[in-house]
């Protein structure tokens, strides 16, 4: 583990399936919404990516979608082909709107183009074995990213991924955390130095850094207008 590493996570912005909760679209991408909230966070972050040493994302086309944009000014300095593509770091439930899609189908999407998918395996989108969405497997998932965040080398990591992992990510003794995550939301997180080196190396919150949209499914373009900044810290 990179000493005083520090680990930055950002929720993806607004998706097809937040806006009236239909969960029957399978790799939900954003919205049109979701897209201005995500271009929105970049000069928000734009201090703080100066400093990432690496870029991490789920691969589902929400995540991967807002890491581009959101991240852009990281994402071009370090290189697209350099942010890996972690299937761990995939949405919990196995609702079609949240299983990913192909590794062919990715590579295929012009929008995706020169991403690196070959972290992809056959079994990333079975939501079986490693990734079910039972509370133990998903409870050990979150886990082996917590350790894979630990032991990269790089001391500042950004990470996109979705609000239930996300949350299951940031569990501490006590359990998952209950914390809502808004639209293209960005927080930084420390290792807590008591369990930092257990098998659970928990997270502590240091501070909000962005928000790009609200909670809220009817997220408006008011919230990008209103979205916290500090992207100094």
């Amino acid at each position: 583990m990179a000493p005083h590493s520090r680990i930055i996570l950002t929720r993806h912005a607004q998706a097809e399936h937040n806006v009236d909760l239909d969960y029957s679209i399978h790799d939900a991408p954003l919205t049109p919404l979701g897209k201005k909230q995500a271009a929105s966070l970049a000069p928000k972050v734009s201090d703080l990516a100066k400093n990432v040493d690496l870029v991490a994302s789920s691969p589902l086309k929400r995540t991967l979608q807002t890491t581009k944009l959101g991240w852009a000014p990281a994402v071009q300095r370090l290189g697209i082909d350099k942010v890996i593509c972690l299937p761990q770091a995939q949405e919990c439930n196995n609702l079609p709107c949240d299983t990913g899609s192909s590794k062919e189908e990715l590579e295929a999407h012009p929008e995706f183009a020169d991403f690196d998918f070959s972290t992809l395996t056959p079994d990333w989108t079975s939501k079986k074995g490693f990734y079910a969405p039972d509370s133990q497997s998903v409870l050990n998932r979150a886990r082996w990213i917590r350790q894979w965040l630990r032991d990269r080398p790089e001391k500042e990591i950004v990470l996109v991924a979705h609000g239930d992992v996300l949350r299951q990510i940031t569990a501490g003794p006590d359990g998952s955390s209950t914390y809502m995550w808004k639209n293209g939301e960005t927080r930084i997180f420390t290792f807590h130095s008591q369990s930092v080196g257990g098998e659970d190396c928990f997270l502590d919150h240091e501070t909000v850094v962005a928000v790009a949209g609200g909670y809220l499914p009817t997220s408006t373009e008011m919230d990008i207008e209103g979205g916290e900044n500090t992207s100094n810290l």
